[in-house]
Order: C-alpha cells, then structure tokens, then sequence
C-alpha cells in the first residue's frame, strides 16, 4: 500500500478515530487504527469491540492499494510533521510501516491488517436528521447517564425514533434528562434503543466537528449506526429495559416558579464553589425571592439571594449542586422554570420551550 495525503486531513482524521481504539489493553492490536485504500474506499477506522468508527480520507492519492494497522502514536508523528503532503507505505506481510512527510521519515512497527478484527456491518436506510437536533439532544442528555457498571441499562441513553421526532432520555438515578426534537421527515412507525452513552457523546462529537449539515440513524436487534459527513459509527445496543420516564415526572407540581436562567446560573456557579461532593445546595423560598446557600465545615458557608416570582408558605429543598447547575446549563432561553411539591419530592426543570425535561431528586436537608 501507498498513498499520500495532506498533513492536515491525515491528523485530525488519525485524531478522531483513535477515539473509537481501545485503551484497556486487554487485545494489543485494538489500541491501533486500521487504514485501508481499496478500489472505492479510502478510509481509516478503529473499534473497541463495543463502538467502531470508521472515516473517509477524501483527498489521499492511492498509488498501491492495500491495508496497514497504524501504531496508536501515529496520530501524534503525523500533527507534529511539517506543512504538506504526507506518504504512508506499508509492504504487504512486512511488520513495518513508512511515515514521511516535510523533510522527516519514520519506520514504525505495526501488525498485521489480518489480524484486526472484522468491523460490523452497517445498518440499512435509517432516518434523517440536521447534525444540529441531534447534538441539542444528545450534549443535554448524555451528561445524565449512569456511570456505574453494576447498572448496564443506566449507563446507557433511551433513544426512540417516531411520529413525534427523536427523543432521548438518560438517567443515573439521582436525576433524569429528557429532551424531544421534532423532525422533518419523522418515521411513521416507533423505533427505540439504549445505546451506550459514550457512543452518544462520541456521535455527538463527530456531528459537531463534521462540515455537513444531516445525519442519518438506523436502528436494528442489536446495533446502531450514525452516519455523518461520510464518517459512519456503529454501536452495540445495551440490552434490557429503560425506566419508563413518563411514569417518573409527576403530573403536576404544586410551584411552578420562572427565574432568570443567566441569574441563577451565576448564583449557582458562586455558591456552587463552597458545596463540597456530599454538601448540598440549599434553596429557600419566600415571597418574591430565593436564597441559594452552601455551608461546608471543612470550607465556610455562604449565601446569595435573587428575585423570584414564588407565593405560598416558604419551601427549603436542598440538591446536589453540580447536577443542579448541569440541568440549568442544558436549558434554552433566558428563563428556566423549576416545578416544586415538597422538600422530598423531585424538582423538574424546563426551558420556554418545555421541550426539554430535567427531574433531579432532592437531598435530605439536616435539621
């Protein structure tokens, strides 16, 4: 194999598909990236076994044909290379590739192309979207998923396909995020899946760093696979059963309070700084205003009060700052709306659209 490509291409390509390469170690030839250049296809791509990557070199010069695992450090030889054209030559049976480029030259070792695991196979026809609604779901969402492995179905993102657009939906127990975004041309018929939240957030990541403007999902028994700019990712479902979050929202709050997003993120991010990882932030509310406040023995204490439009007897709830200050964060527009019952039942936070959901559950307050 022999191809040449500008530095450029060649180094962001190598640095968003090293993504999809393992880094656990546990099969050595997973840390590296497949680049291949057949008849049609030039392409790198690289799998943990869970999410593979595949993406396009459009602008390579193919001389000879051919296959070569790159070495992981290639992504960084290739950025670090003078300006201009740079030439991979692989040998087919030989352990060594050539990298060169501006003057340098570089012999690596590498494996084998035969012995890299076959790639799955892609999905057929899926349903279309701008890359644009699907990161809105995707960055507000993902952030929400589970991290503990104990919990499979948690650590994954509900993603359902139909009549009403895409919706996404994530949770790790403490909290809730759901966000719905209608589409042009929706299926006529359901379709949903737990994809692994990483997969999501990589897909999310490809969108946003890719110069076209549609994204394309399908979905089958087992798989998914998002197709952006050429670039193509597939995923393996998680199997099990999501909660059913509609049961989980309440039907109606007894408080249904507007604050200015801007105001309260600011207060949140300032009071947020004393709330150490088990101390909550405390909001209290009075006629008119809300007081957020954090007291930390290691730390101090303080408090900050802002205008609220809140009637009734004073309520105090108390949650955890930092998702706290997420689900703010994910909201659009310059006013969030934060539905309240009790200082024991979950709060949930909406935009002005009301299109995206954000149910967090309370902490016990002491005293």
């Amino acid at each position: 194999m022999r191809l040449t490509c500008p530095r450029d291409e060649l180094a962001s390509r190598l640095a968003l598909v090293s993504r999809a390469a393992s880094g656990k170690g546990t099969i050595p030839i997973l840390a590296n990236v497949l680049l291949r250049a057949e008849e049609g296809v030039v392409e790198l791509a690289a799998t943990d076994m869970e999410v593979s990557l595949r993406v396009p070199l459009d602008d390579a010069g193919v001389e000879d044909h051919g296959a070569v695992v790159l070495p992981r450090l290639a992504a960084d030889l290739v950025r670090n290379l003078a300006p201009g054209p740079v030439t991979v030559v692989h040998n087919q049976n030989e352990g060594t590739v050539q990298i060169a480029g501006g003057g340098s030259s570089f012999t690596l070792n590498c494996h084998q192309p035969g012995e890299y695991p076959d790639l799955p196979r892609e999905g057929g026809p899926g349903t279309g979207m701008t890359t644009r609604q699907f990161t809105e779901c995707a960055e507000r969402v993902v952030r929400a998923a589970s991290r503990d492995e104990t919990r499979p179905v948690l650590t994954g993102v509900l993603v359902r396909l139909g009549p009403d657009g895409l919706t996404m939906a994530a949770t790790d127990s403490y909290r809730l995020a759901v966000r719905t975004v209608p589409l042009e041309d929706p299926p006529t018929e359901t379709t949903e899946a737990i994809i692994p939240a990483r997969a999501v957030a990589e897909a999310a990541r490809l969108a946003g760093q890719a110069a076209a403007p549609d994204l394309e999902i399908s979905i089958n028994d087992t798989q998914a696979t998002i197709r952006c700019g050429g670039a193509r990712l597939t995923t393996r479902l998680i199997d099990g059963q999501f909660p059913d979050y509609r049961q989980l929202i309440p039907a109606e709050f007894e408080h249904d309070v507007r604050l200015d997003r801007a105001e309260l993120l600011g207060v949140l991010t300032r009071i947020g700084v004393l709330a150490q990882r088990t101390t909550p932030v405390r909001l209290s509310f009075e006629q008119g205003q809300l007081t957020v406040a954090a007291t930390s023995e290691q730390v101090g204490e303080g408090h900050e009060t802002m205008p609220a439009p809140y009637t009734g007897e004073p309520l105090e709830i108390g949650f955890n700052a930092d998702f706290l200050r997420e689900g703010v964060e994910g909201m659009d527009g310059d006013e969030v709306r934060l539905g309240l019952i009790s200082p024991l039942r979950p709060g949930l936070l909406t935009g002005e659209a009301r299109d995206h959901r954000y149910l967090l559950m309370p902490i016990r307050l002491p005293g």
